[in-house]
């Protein structure tokens, strides 16, 4: 009796490299979208901490700027007669004591204060504030508020993941 082998064309293990095939090119698009959705998150994460750390930024030169101009003598420069703001810690929602740096330069008198503002206990972020008066030999007084906020808590935190905004008042 003479056997005869079917496959004499060369077409044996034809549907496993068909298979291997279509499931390599099937996990590669499932790995290709899944890469996609992971950069996504974490773009979306990213500006939820860069919405925060601006808010914060922009709260902290509305508190400045809401004691400058309703305060007494929140912010002096060196040549006026009082250095020591009143009140020494303007209640923009629980600020520390400000902590005052004055200097007399050739033609200029600038009195630089730096506080940070902590947000509400239920919100994250906090503000690190510069308020820099001055006034020239003319008597011209200059103001510069620069307010850095943080996606954290802690102004001061070392977190790598930290967000910084700025907003910068000039008049």
């Amino acid at each position: 009796m003479i056997v005869h082998n079917k496959n004499k064309n060369g077409k044996k293990g034809f549907a496993m490299l068909f298979a291997v095939l279509a499931s390599s090119i099937v996990l590669s698009i499932g790995l290709s979208i899944f890469n996609l959705t992971i950069k996504e998150l974490t773009l979306s994460s990213s500006g939820s901490e860069s919405q925060i750390a601006f808010y914060a930024a922009d709260t902290g030169a509305e508190c400045a700027l809401y004691w400058y101009f309703n305060g007494v003598n929140v912010f002096n420069p060196p040549s006026m007669s009082t250095s020591t703001p009143n009140p020494a810690d303007p209640a923009c929602i629980n600020v520390p004591n400000i902590l005052a740096i004055s200097s007399v330069n050739v033609g200029t008198a600038t009195t630089t204060y730096t506080f940070d503002l902590p947000m509400a206990s239920t919100a994250a972020g906090c503000a690190r504030i510069t308020v820099k008066t001055g006034e020239d030999l003319s008597g011209l007084r200059s103001t510069v508020i620069d307010s850095r906020g943080y996606s954290t808590n802690d102004c001061n935190s070392t977190d790598e993941d930290k967000v910084e905004r700025g907003i910068k008042v000039s008049f």
